[in-house]
């Protein structure tokens, strides 16, 4: 191995990226002990050993108007980052993500003979598929985090390697739900709803109210129920807080947690979960779940009109067909809400079949996720005239 100081620029530009971009640092790192890692990332990326450059939560909006309105402060991030890495380039690009931002950042430094990798295919098979001609000009390889999305690429003649989810790795394949409930405690007996309305801000915002006044709903029928809200930051908390006091709430049955949405929905009965990666983490933690999402009237609008699948929610898409309840937008009422929440979780048969189910969609997702994305990405280091 050529110990000569690499230097790999990385982007990632939300939570589930700055993931997958510190397990992937860690794991180069054992190839690599000297790399340089310089970017766009957030605390567990800087943990790792990146320097930060700027920081990750300006790239986190939430839709199509959200973007606009953040428009000129995410393209003059860009501007600067591209000006930067033109200026002193590094051996390597990674962009972890954020497609919108990273492809064209890519494209620019692979025409300057940067070898460019892109990790997490963006959802081409759900909606904008003609994206696939701008992702073959920006990357020289990219990871995919599902096997069905390898074949896309490999028929448009686009390098990739399916690495699996890190999430399979992370989670536990039996989680041990009385000891959870136990540390928390939590009666055995007791019936137990986790509810998470989203990491952003923005999201939170637009599905507070209907997380608890779904809550109200619960509680008429099941007048013992506790809810478990983790949160993931204290903006988000002080939104929640605020919600339940305008509602008049406060005397709810509700947990807020800090973080902890993994011992929250092991402890849970049922799950009331936004669209996105959390969905994913439901699913390999064995729970049922509904899945529900409310944005701005238009962003929806323009959402729905280029989607190709029927669903959102990443349980169903894996599965190809609906296996856990969509509830979004003006149909998620929280009466619809938890009347499906109740009905699944009531229903062991559905309950049983979705264990199984989940199980079988983390084995298949479960491959050393790190350490596979590592090695596709060394050649690239190793051999920088072959591979740019």
């Amino acid at each position: 191995m050529n110990q000569t100081v690499k230097t790999i620029a990385l982007v990632a530009g939300e939570t589930s990226g700055d993931l997958l971009g510190s397990h992937l640092i860690e794991a180069l790192k054992l190839s690599l002990p000297n790399a340089r890692f310089v970017g766009i990332g957030g605390p567990k990326m800087q943990a790792a050993g990146m320097q930060i450059m700027f920081p990750m939560e300006k790239l986190a909006v939430f839709g199509f108007i959200d973007a606009l309105i953040h428009i000129r402060e995410i393209l003059g991030i860009r501007n600067k980052l591209k000006a930067a890495l033109l200026a002193t380039p590094p051996d390597l690009f990674i962009g972890i993500d954020a497609p919108d931002f990273n492809l064209n950042l890519e494209t620019v430094l692979k025409q300057r003979g940067i070898p460019t990798v892109h990790y997490v295919s963006p959802s081409i098979w759900a909606w904008r598929g003609e994206r696939i001609h701008k992702i073959k000009h920006a990357v020289s390889h990219i990871l995919t985090l599902f096997p069905f999305e390898a074949s896309i690429y490999e028929q448009a003649g686009i390098p990739v390697t399916y690495v699996g989810h890190p999430l399979a790795d992370m989670l536990p394949e039996l989680p041990k739900r009385d000891l959870m409930r136990e540390q928390m405690r939590i009666q055995k007996q007791q019936k137990v709803y986790a509810l998470l309305p989203g990491s952003r801000r923005s999201e939170v915002r637009y599905l507070a109210a209907t997380y608890i006044e779904t809550a109200k709903q619960i509680l008429k029928k099941e007048p013992g129920a506790q809810f478990l809200v983790p949160l993931a930051s204290r903006e988000t908390r002080t939104i929640f807080e605020n919600t339940l006091w305008k509602l008049e709430a406060q005397e709810l049955p509700i947990t807020m947690l800090f973080g902890h949405a993994h011992d929250a929905m092991i402890a849970a009965d049922g799950v009331l979960v936004a669209s996105g990666t959390a969905t994913l983490e439901a699913a390999l933690l064995k729970r049922p779940m509904v899945i529900t999402y409310k944005m701005l009237p238009l962003t929806y609008w323009l959402s729905k009109r280029k989607a190709y699948l029927p669903y959102v929610g990443l349980p169903n898409v894996l599965a190809g067909k609906f296996v856990v309840p969509e509830i979004l937008q003006n149909d998620a009422t929280p009466e619809n809400l938890a009347q499906a929440l109740l009905n699944l979780v009531g229903d062991k048969d559905a309950v049983a079949e979705l264990e199984v189910l989940f199980g079988h969609m983390h084995n298949q997702l479960k491959q050393d996720t790190a350490h596979k994305a590592a090695q596709a990405i060394l050649p690239y280091l190793t051999d920088l005239t072959s591979a740019a």
